[in-house]
């Protein structure tokens, strides 16, 4: 069994040595006293767990930087625009391949035990759960790059498996494991600390599996619909799946500098309300501002036929989000109740939720700025105190230089809670409202399911309000279309017209005027032909919750489906690393517009080119950000 210690500490794919395997012995001393032969399962699994949390380092450049942005749940130049960074990319690389370690490590120790006659009565069920949290820990580092190695830590560098490979092992896995919890198992005292997730409620574990492997099975959808359906069916069958706020896969963060810092705390990264989510909040669910807002507020609340204050030499125009070219330069009179709670207004520095973050500086609280003209002179000062406005990424060429100190600026622009900055909160892996939106689109598939397509939506919207804790109210019954043609209501499927009318008011000389306004079209999704059917709503339901947390998932949403509209970057200027994005198509959707996965680090090639052959040959395309993973969508 000592052999277990020298093959783990194998960096997966990289041949490289991870610093912490070289303290394994002296960390599995205390508290629990073991040696190699003696080894404590639990912990490395706590090790597992605790460290995928990511320490600040990775959470920046991965989970905000990467995940984030790509998922269009903040604004922010980067991977949304093609561009990807090595360094940050190796980083996470040597991160999750260290996570895998670790669970790999238990899953070996507790068959090694079990082979020998040493376990304890709870080891068959520490096996299982770390198969369990084996099988996210794979579908992650996959959902970022594609293939890599299921048969690892041999002692040698792994070959790699093709992406439906691993997608097919990990659903094995996931049903086996859950089939093996004993839930009567009773634990002895002390063994619930070592697990930050659960506590070991084994009724919980299995939960989570049969929840994790209807997420995965739908990831397959669009390309092996026939295996997603069985294997969906199989795992909603059993009615044991993540369905309340207790059951929620969750980690509770703490301030600091290590793997429990919280994923979003780096005061440095705005994290600005996206585009995407301005215009899919705008009007959804017909709730309004004045129900939501304190009365002091309601003075900057607009008319509901209101577009803003048009700026058109220093906002990007060249781009089909349906709001470019546009200040919205007061509040919406009806939105989505969760969005004055996830971003806070610009100037409300009242409320305990306001980020005052970068805490050196008094940016955040700066909330007037000048746009200028093409010698610097000023053409207007912008108070954007009380207002609601979202910039877009791209390239604004000279607009953007004219610009910049608004559109992209701390105290401008609506940015994430202080309650996600703050390193206080629960890290969320999976929510119950997950669990429902999974049922209500397999329903709409026309899959067995234990409840219907409509009660599972709605449902599902039901518990991420809980989650927010504000009230339903009619939310449900709102027939109102957002920015993107999208409403609500479930029984309401009628297709907004092609354009509507709004007022506005010309920045520059002051008169007002009426815009005729297109609703977008998607073309990823059903030629762009569609904005209100059931799946649109289910997805874009499912994205206003899994905001902030599950980035990496509505990332794979929008990849597996082309749902919901994500906005084209900006071209005012071309973007390098978004050839195919030009001054004469922006106004239409492409897979080629959009980040697609990570590039493997470059130190792949040189610690295992022949596993780095054998990844980019299952790609089925170049080792870059553009090309499509197996399961995405294709044209």
């Amino acid at each position: 069994m000592k052999n277990i210690f020298r093959k783990s500490c194998m960096l997966l794919a990289t041949g490289m040595l991870l610093a912490s395997c070289e303290k394994f012995d002296e960390l599995n001393v205390d508290p629990l006293a073991a040696n190699a032969d003696q080894a404590q399962i639990e912990y490395f699994i706590n090790t597992s767990i605790i460290s995928a949390q990511m320490n600040p380092d990775v959470a920046e450049r991965s989970f905000v930087l990467y995940w984030k942005t790509a998922a269009h749940q903040q604004e922010d130049e980067g991977l949304s625009s093609g561009y990807y960074n090595d360094g940050w990319t190796t980083a996470y690389y040597n991160q999750v391949s260290g996570w895998l370690n670790a669970a790999n490590t238990a899953v070996q120790l507790a068959n090694g035990q079990i082979e020998a006659g040493t376990e304890k009565a709870y080891t068959q069920n520490l096996l299982q759960v770390a198969r369990i949290w084996r099988a996210y820990l794979m579908s992650e580092m996959s959902d970022n790059f594609g293939p890599i190695p299921i048969n690892a830590f041999q002692g040698v560098n792994p070959d790699f498996s093709d992406t439906k490979t691993v997608y097919y092992f990990i659903l094995d896995e996931l049903k086996d494991a859950s089939s093996k919890l004993d839930v009567s198992v009773v634990n002895p005292d002390g063994l619930s600390k070592q697990d930050p997730a659960y506590g070991y409620d084994y009724a919980k574990w299995k939960k989570y599996a049969n929840s994790m492997r209807m997420r995965l099975a739908m990831r397959l959808s669009e390309v092996d619909p026939a295996k997603a359906q069985a294997e969906f069916e199989d795992a909603a069958a059993s009615n044991d799946f993540i369905t309340t706020a207790d059951e929620t896969f969750k980690v509770q963060e703490r301030p600091g500098w290590d793997a429990l810092t919280g994923v979003m705390s780096r005061e440095w990264n705005p994290q600005f309300l996206s585009a995407t989510l301005f215009n899919i909040y705008f009007g959804l669910g017909g709730i309004k501002s004045e129900e939501q807002l304190p009365a002091a507020l309601h003075t900057y609340i607009k008319p509901a036929n209101w577009m803003g204050v048009k700026y058109e030499n220093h906002f990007a125009t060249k781009t089909n989000d349906p709001s470019a070219g546009y200040w919205f330069d007061g509040l919406p009179y009806t939105i989505d109740p969760r969005a004055y709670e996830t971003f806070i207004i610009p100037g409300y520095f009242s409320n305990p939720d306001f980020s005052s973050y970068p805490s050196w500086t008094n940016s955040a609280k700066t909330t007037k700025r000048d746009l200028v003209d093409d010698n610097g002179n000023v053409v207007k000062e912008i108070d954007a105190a009380y207002t609601w406005n979202p910039s877009i990424n791209g390239d604004w060429g000279a607009k953007g230089a004219k610009n910049k100190v608004v559109y992209y600026f701390e105290g401008t622009v609506p940015r994430l809670s202080q309650e996600f900055r703050d390193s206080q909160n629960q890290r969320i892996f999976f929510a119950p409202w997950e669990t429902y939106f999974l049922l209500a689109e397999a329903a709409e598939r026309g899959w067995s399911t234990p409840i219907s397509a409509k009660e599972a939506y709605e449902t599902g919207i039901a518990k991420s309000f809980e989650y927010w804790g504000v009230p339903l109210g009619s939310y449900l019954s709102s027939q109102d279309y957002n920015r993107v043609g999208t409403s609500v209501s479930w029984d309401h499927t009628v297709e907004p017209s092609a354009s509507y009318s709004m007022e506005y008011k010309n920045g520059y000389t002051g008169e007002n005027g009426v815009a005729t306004v297109l609703y977008p079209d998607n073309d990823l999704y059903k030629n762009g032909s569609v904005k209100n059917d059931h799946l649109t709503k289910i997805i874009t339901q499912k994205f206003i919750a899994q905001t902030p947390w599950l980035p990496l998932e509505a990332w794979n949403d929008q990849r597996r489906l082309g749902l919901p509209f994500f906005e084209n970057p900006a071209v005012e200027n071309p973007i390098v690393d978004l050839p195919a994005l030009t001054q004469s198509n922006y106004m239409t959707s492409q897979i080629e517009f959009f980040p697609q996965r990570l590039k493997y680090p470059s130190s792949l090639q040189n610690t295992n080119a022949n596993g780095y052959r054998q990844a980019v040959g299952f790609l089925g395309g170049e080792d870059n950000v553009l090309t499509p993973l197996w399961w995405a969508q294709h044209e």
